[in-house]
């Protein structure tokens, strides 16, 4: 059994999306081992967004991802990683199909509504992060 890191930003949290956007993990088959709702810190959010330090947009992503509470999800299942990543769809929302989370429910890039581990690796990391 695969685990992998999600959570749903402040723009999903802000809209009353988490429970719709559960649903749809749990209708996928997905196990929700742990859940939990948090502000981050901008130290967590620099920490969690460090590969992205350089990027010009690097200072407006730390502010929004400290915006408001998100809700932080370890999620248990086959391949769980490359399952939720395609149940999230692609980051850009323009680019992502409809039936995807992005594709349903966000419209631009800068407010995406998700974020889903893009390795095994990457989901250990991001769990350790959020839940010790």
């Amino acid at each position: 059994m695969e685990r992998t890191f999600v959570m749903i930003k402040p723009d999903g949290v802000k809209r009353g999306l988490i429970g719709r956007i559960v649903t749809r993990f749990e209708e996928k088959g997905f196990n929700i081992a742990e859940a939990k709702l948090l502000t981050i810190s901008e130290e967590l959010a620099s920490i969690h967004y460090a590969h992205l330090q350089s990027k010009p947009f690097f200072g407006e992503l730390v502010e929004y991802i400290t915006s408001g509470p998100v809700f932080a999800m370890i999620l248990e299942g086959h391949e769980a990683v490359r399952n939720a990543r395609t149940l999230i769809g692609f980051t850009n929302p323009i680019e992502a199909s409809a039936g995807t989370i992005r594709g349903d429910f966000a419209t631009i890039v800068d407010y995406n509504v998700i974020h889903g581990s893009d390795s095994v690796e990457n989901a250990e990391i991001e769990i350790k992060r959020f839940f010790g």
